[in-house]
């Protein structure tokens, strides 16, 4: 009998437990800070675009930097760890 009761444990703690809290890997927060992210790209790069002046401040220096901030609000979105409910 005592073989028994051992194997019934052992089938028992050899069942994969059921989950059914499925979570994805990006929250709604991490979305919002994505499309912030991708406004600001899109912003430097709308800082970039014309035909006037080409050495101007805002196209060399200004534009740049605003989209490697897009760039850095892109990260900081995907490396985001969603929160526990």
């Amino acid at each position: 009998m005592d073989n028994n009761t051992s194997k019934k444990t052992t089938a028992q703690a050899a069942k994969p437990v059921s989950n059914n809290n499925k979570r994805f890997m990006f929250d709604k927060e991490n979305y919002k800070w994505m499309f912030i992210g991708i406004a600001v790209i899109v912003l430097g790069f709308a800082l970039m675009s014309g035909s006037t002046d080409i050495y101007d401040t805002r196209k060399l220096i200004v534009s740049p930097i605003v989209v490697l901030i897009g760039f850095g609000i892109e990260i900081y979105a995907i490396m985001k760890t969603p929160k526990e409910d």
